[in-house]
């Protein structure tokens, strides 16, 4: 039985989950274990959702069920794609700085990355007065079985931004009713998330050693295309290893040709850390910008008393991103980050114009306040 599979994928899971390729405190094995939580449910979501005659858009990835080092500004959603098939998506244009999509020939597997086939954002499509939108698509685009739509939408400011709409119909199937259940049919999507559970566990232990850890500890890349990604995103990467004495100070100049610009930390897993409870990433809006036009943050575990502190919330190690988006030009070296690791205690003798962003206790609980506020505005789970 396709059940009984499924439990196996499960125990081979929690088997890659506590036998990771990398070493774990104890911390970082019970984030694991809730990492493969997320990673079962979305996996039976993905598989129970599955219908290439009648496609759904699927949020697969959120703070419940993280991977692929999730952006904590955007909001994603999935839907499978099939060929010879037509297809709409339409909606209504929400406030947020960023709405794109992509058609990928497959989904990401730890043999590696799928091409896209299509990708761009809204400024492509025309977006009527009240905000309506369609894009229509098919055979034109060459699609075979197993194509991937994904929509992302990205905020900015988490706090006055509002989510739109989106749907997708299959046009040649509209109207036809969808086939009844049977148990074959059952045990066959518990077969296809047993093969999603595993491989998503494997994908996300090789991705990151394809690009992320051929990089030099505590730097980060130049902005460059991300790999698999949006033609109008661009991306910086690294990863870090501080101790508790030890502050990275990552600058970076704010960039007026990208409307959304952030910056986050994630663990050993390449996920992100907890941004609701935590201030583990910053978008532009959410950060002090100095009056040389630089955004300075401050990675560490201790705090440092200062409005751009991405907290390291017990990871010695772990990756780091930075995210350009909706660019109006191809960005470079000097678009890009900074990086200098310094003692904590000397952060700001080395660092003064920190001195600009210094905040209290108080403000940095109405900090966090606000990001618990603005994750419950748009969660979708």
């Amino acid at each position: 039985m396709s059940l009984d599979a499924f439990r196996e994928a499960i125990a081979e899971a929690e088997g890659l989950i506590r036998k990771p390729p990398f070493e774990v405190t104890p911390a970082e094995l019970a984030e694991g274990l809730d990492y493969l939580a997320g990673s079962i449910r979305s996996s039976l979501q993905m598989a129970f959702d599955y219908d290439l005659d009648h496609p759904v858009l699927v949020n697969p990835t959120h703070q419940y069920a993280r991977q692929g080092l999730d952006n904590p500004d955007a909001i994603y959603f999935n839907a499978h794609l099939t060929e010879g098939a037509s297809y709409v998506v339409s909606g209504r244009r929400g406030t947020t700085t960023d709405l794109s999509f992509q058609v990928m020939d497959g989904t990401y597997s730890d043999t590696g990355a799928p091409q896209s086939v299509v990708a761009f954002d809204d400024r492509d499509l025309e977006v009527g007065p009240d905000g309506f939108f369609e894009w229509r698509f098919g055979p034109e685009l060459g699609l075979r079985k197993g194509a991937t739509l994904i929509v992302r939408e990205v905020y900015d400011d988490w706090v006055t931004e509002e989510r739109g709409t989106l749907r997708i119909q299959r046009l040649d199937t509209a109207g036809i009713p969808r086939a009844a259940v049977t148990e074959a049919s059952v045990e066959k999507r518990y077969g296809v998330a047993a093969t999603m559970l595993v491989g998503r566990i494997r994908t996300w232990f090789a991705f990151p050693e394809w690009f992320t850890y051929k990089e030099p500890v505590n730097t980060l890349t130049a902005p460059a295309s991300t790999p698999g990604g949006l033609a109008s995103q661009f991306s910086s990467i690294g990863h870090y290893s501080l101790t508790p004495d030890e502050a990275m100070v990552v600058t970076v100049p704010a960039c007026a040709d990208a409307p959304y610009q952030a910056i986050q930390v994630g663990s050993k897993w390449y996920v992100s850390t907890d941004y609701e409870h935590h201030q583990t990433s910053l978008t532009r809006a959410q950060s002090h910008l100095d009056a040389d036009g630089m955004l300075r943050y401050v990675v560490s575990e201790r705090d440092p008393g200062v409005a751009n502190w991405l907290e390291t919330t017990g990871h010695a190690q772990g990756v780091m991103m930075l995210r350009w988006q909706r660019v109006a030009r191809p960005l470079g070296h000097a678009d890009g980050p900074t990086v200098e690791v310094v003692p904590f205690d000397e952060l700001r003798s080395r660092v003064p114009e920190l001195d600009a962003q210094a905040i209290g206790p108080l403000e940095w609980r109405r900090r966090i306040e606000a990001r618990q506020v603005g994750v419950a505005r748009r969660m979708i789970s």
